[in-house]
């Protein structure tokens, strides 16, 4: 098969540029064809935004179904399978995992950027002078933003627990205790580097559990492990806890006469005794290494032969194997102790420390708490909750909290919620557009607009006349003392958003807006799709 691009050569003959199985497709209609996937794509978030946004029910290929409005859940069940949606999802997604919110924003403005590129394209503008007008209408609002936003303290709990609020209320789960947990842990594993703060959000475990209520949500100072101790009769609490980190087997066949490949036969009782007796002997000695050591603690990322776990439970110490990496390296951290990949080089200077080792049963999961550690620098959060769905849902939001008090926390920069900022950016961009002359002013005015976007679908989302919001809002942002007037979705009325504490990290904003336009961007630059089959006979293109 071969396919003629319409273009000839002197002779007059169509000039054969693609072979085989290869298809094309270009012109206006493919990038018409674009746009409106990124609309489609859009138009799916645009309904999950704000306080009053709707839930989606999602079910992937197994049938396993969930609830959620989290952008990024969604965008994960998006298989999308056109690459066009695979640039915007994956987009969209960078943004979730670069400042931990802002993905719905984020396509939401992008497909709004594309769709007013579509009428400025049908009115015979270019889109390179469409993309270079965008470009320099988020530089003006980056700039805007930045001058904009208020410096907070990065110490200020209150400023922090407002906007751990914030980020949760558009799951529905403004929950004032969650919110007092992840400020607390972001300030715990918090580092300062100079004249900034680092925030290593892997140092935050959190694990969900359901049954009771929200309010019995936990922050644990130290470890959290869900594992069972390894043998009925060994403590279920040990105080004063000297912990041994093991990384190697601890079996019969591990001890140093027996590390090779055994086959033993065993012919007669007498035999059968004294290989029994040689079992027992052997995993003793074992177990007597770990308690000379001083250690009553022993966490093992291997698997603990069931005659050591007996006499280690003997010996009054609690044990846990079959541990991963991850925890093991966060135990060896917290306790300060080192991993030991040999038991003959275990001594009591290896040993970590911790105020208090328990196993508990947590609804219907065994888990062990080590807590109270020597160097503790990660922190647990044990989520609780009536059902699968709100724990789930909570567990979103705490993850959406603690991302937006670490954004505040390393740039110390808010602005208010609430559609304000956009109100605010778009006014102030239609009057930059005005230094324009052209085809690039149309363009600028274009992203003006685009922005609006985001307050439209928080008035409508709350049931509001989304058109006599906007044209308050914009009535309001006139007055330079409105500057921070958005919708307060509950009432239906315009609020000064920073007075009543809806409060955004400014990073967020900045980044979605950064990454919308260069969404819009890449999607506009796309005039032809070419696809690139093998032929049967060579498997070659």
């Amino acid at each position: 098969m071969e396919i003629a691009i319409p273009m000839t050569v002197e002779s007059g003959d169509p000039l054969l540029l693609l072979r085989g199985m290869t298809a094309h497709k270009g012109g206006l209609d493919t990038m018409r064809n674009n746009i409106m996937i990124a609309k489609v794509i859009a138009e799916v978030m645009k309904t999950t935004l704000g306080p009053r946004g709707m839930d989606k029910l999602l079910i992937d290929n197994i049938g396993t179904s969930r609830i959620t409005s989290d952008g990024a859940t969604i965008l994960d069940y998006m298989y999308a399978e056109h690459p066009v949606a695979r640039i915007l999802v994956n987009i969209a997604k960078s943004q979730d995992q670069n400042v931990g919110d802002g993905t719905k924003t984020t396509t939401i403005l992008a497909g709004e950027l594309l769709s007013k590129a579509e009428n400025l394209i049908d009115q015979g503008i270019h889109p390179v002078r469409i993309i270079r007008g965008y470009r320099k209408a988020a530089e003006k609002a980056v700039q805007i933003l930045n001058n904009m936003a208020i410096e907070v303290d990065p110490h200020d709990v209150d400023v922090l627990k407002n906007v751990a609020i914030t980020a949760m209320r558009v799951k529905s789960i403004a929950n004032e205790h969650l919110a007092d947990i992840a400020v607390r842990a972001v300030k715990h594993v918090a580092e300062k580097q100079g004249g900034t703060y680092t925030v290593d959000k892997k140092k935050i475990q959190v694990l969900k559990k359901k049954g009771q209520g929200l309010l019995e949500s936990a922050l644990i100072q130290g470890i959290t492990l869900e594992k069972k101790i390894a043998h009925p009769n060994m403590p279920k609490k040990v105080d004063n806890a000297k912990i041994a980190l093991l990384d190697c087997w601890l079996k019969f066949s591990q001890k140093q006469s027996f590390r090779r490949e055994l086959k033993i036969q065993l012919t007669n009782p007498e035999q059968v005794k004294e290989f029994m007796d040689m079992l027992i002997e052997t995993s003793r000695e074992i177990a007597d290494k770990i308690v000379i050591s001083g250690a009553n603690v022993v966490f093992c990322t291997k698997v603990i032969d069931e005659y050591i776990n007996y006499f280690l439970a003997k010996a009054k110490v609690l044990a846990a194997d079959r541990l991963v990496k991850n925890d093991f390296e966060l135990l060896a951290e917290a306790t300060g102790g080192r991993i030991v990949s040999d038991l003959d080089d275990l001594t009591s200077d290896k040993l970590g420390r911790a105020a208090s080792v328990e196993g508990r049963k947590i609804h219907d999961s065994d888990m062990v708490f080590v807590e109270g550690c020597s160097k503790l620098k990660s922190m647990s959060v044990l989520i609780r909750g009536g059902a699968d769905y709100i724990v789930s849902e909570a567990e979103r939001a705490f993850h959406d909290a603690v991302s937006a008090v670490t954004d505040t926390i390393k740039d110390r920069k808010i602005i208010a919620g609430g559609g304000a900022a956009e109100i605010e950016l778009a006014r102030k961009i239609r009057n930059y557009a005005r230094g324009f002359a052209g085809k690039e002013q149309l363009a600028i005015e274009a992203f003006a607009e685009a922005l609006e976007v985001i307050p439209k679908t928080l008035a409508q989302n709350a049931g509001l006349n989304p058109i006599d919001i906007l044209v308050e809002l914009r009535a309001a942002h006139e007055k330079p003392t409105n500057l921070w007037f958005g919708i307060n979705v509950f009432d239906g009325k315009l609020k000064d958003a920073m007075k009543f504490n809806i409060l955004e990290p400014l990073s967020v904003k900045v980044s979605s807006i950064k990454s919308a336009t260069e969404a819009a961007e890449i999607l506009l630059r796309i005039d032809d799709i070419i696809v690139s089959g093998k032929t049967k006979e060579t498997g070659k293109p």
